[in-house]
């Protein structure tokens, strides 16, 4: 399966007074990076919208390591875990500039049709798409 790194620097809004990234971004991080996968893999939720499929997040899990601070330049490696079927699940892990493990997570997603507003399998064109980058 193809892994996919989205690097950023954080924000001073994004942190907290210790000027430790607030632990509400991390999901936010996770979406953005799991998008830009989904980008590298030629998958557009925009798209996928339009054939009228959604992926709604059912289980988002976190792993606080280490802190990330202010002006960090954050790194997220991200991978899927199987091969999809009716559901598709991302996993993380957040790297500061000095390579320093600072998260984990892992987030699943449900194939649903939203006209029926019904889980789905996979759509065949997105599954060829990242068996095939």
């Amino acid at each position: 399966m193809i892994s996919k790194n989205y690097s950023f620097r954080v924000k001073y809004y994004e942190t907290d007074k210790m000027q430790y990234v607030h632990h509400s971004n991390y999901a936010k991080y996770f979406e953005t990076a799991r998008i830009e996968w989904l980008r590298h893999a030629n998958i557009s939720y925009k798209d996928m919208e339009d054939q009228g499929v959604m992926l709604p997040v059912v289980n988002l899990n976190t792993n606080f390591k280490k802190p990330a601070k202010y002006d960090d330049l954050l790194t997220i490696k991200t991978a899927i875990k199987q091969v999809p079927d009716v559901k598709i699940i991302f996993t993380y892990e957040v790297y500061n500039q000095d390579d320093e493990l600072l998260t984990t997570g892992e987030s699943t997603l449900v194939f649903v049709d939203m006209k029926k507003n019904r889980p789905i399998r996979c759509p065949e064109n997105i599954l060829k798409a990242i068996l095939n980058p």
